[in-house]
């Protein structure tokens, strides 16, 4: 698979909940994370991707999500290139909210983006 050809899916068509067949990876930063995030995505900020790329579980399903779609593009590309088969989340956490799907905090508040 080239580069260019990573899958895409709109937030629509992705699954409500998350567990161990099913990673919705968060590329984002940390200090976006903890505004807001979904709960059960795992999250690993783009910069520490390549160093923990082994707690990204090979056999699941695998999304890859950012703010806007351009992050979780690049790391798509990246895991394709080490053997994964992700697929990017269009639009990113922003159209997650803008479809009214939840937001959570690590205290389990609501959160934002």
């Amino acid at each position: 698979m080239a580069d260019g050809d990573i899958p895409q899916i709109e937030v629509s068509a992705l699954p409500v909940t998350f567990d161990d067949s099913v990673v919705l990876l968060d590329v984002r930063e940390p200090d976006e994370w903890q505004r807001g995030h979904v709960a059960g995505a795992q999250h690993i900020p783009l910069g520490d991707v390549p160093a923990r790329i082994d707690e990204i579980d090979r056999d699941a399903t695998l999304y890859v999500i950012c703010h806007a779609g351009g992050r979780s593009q690049r790391v798509a590309q990246y895991l394709v290139r080490n053997g994964f088969e992700p697929t990017n989340v269009t639009g990113g956490m922003l159209s997650w909210v803008q479809a009214g799907r939840p937001v959570c905090t690590d205290d389990g508040n609501t959160g934002t983006v």
